[in-house]
């Protein structure tokens, strides 16, 4: 189960706004309550679409209790050893901060929607079905949270043109 959905958790976790340094912990949180759970899985969706609800609830949780400590997400990163050039890396760092900069912005609701469908590509009846909400909420959060992040960028590129 964690060879087959692992790296997809992890970058979902990541998506969702859980720090650089909570993310192992979340990513081992995500396979235990599958291990707990899994006996009473009822099949109607497919596995992939509920480890996914799973990692949703955890990295929401995780990231709700980083805001209540206040704490500073640090972004790590992980390419480091294996960037082909130090440029290379700094512009992969920078565009990863900048992406959770913009998602950020967004409530846990409107994130994991933007996130499921824009970044990961799931169709939006299952991220619909992930998120406990109505198809027509699912698509209205979308459209809100699709302003929130590009209004975000315009405003970025606006202020890196004046640079």
């Amino acid at each position: 189960m964690v060879r087959e959905h692992g790296p997809y958790v992890h970058r979902l976790l990541r998506r969702l706004g859980v720090a650089a340094a909570d993310v192992d912990d979340a990513f081992q949180e995500v396979f235990v309550v599958v291990h707990r759970k899994l006996d009473s899985f009822e099949y109607r969706s497919s596995i992939r679409t509920w480890v996914y609800g799973i990692c949703v609830r955890v990295g929401t949780r995780h990231r709700r209790r980083r805001v209540a400590r206040q704490e500073v997400s640090a972004v790590v990163d992980e390419l480091a050893g294996t960037a082909p050039s130090p440029e290379a890396t700094l512009h992969a760092h920078e565009a990863r901060r900048l992406l959770d900069s913009f998602l950020d912005k967004l409530d846990d609701d409107k994130r994991a929607v933007f996130v499921l469908y824009e970044l990961e590509g799931m169709p939006m009846r299952d991220v619909a079905d992930l998120t406990n909400c109505p198809l027509p909420t699912a698509y209205s959060r979308l459209r809100i949270a699709r302003e929130v992040v590009f209004d975000a960028i315009r405003r970025f590129q606006t202020q890196k043109d004046f640079k």
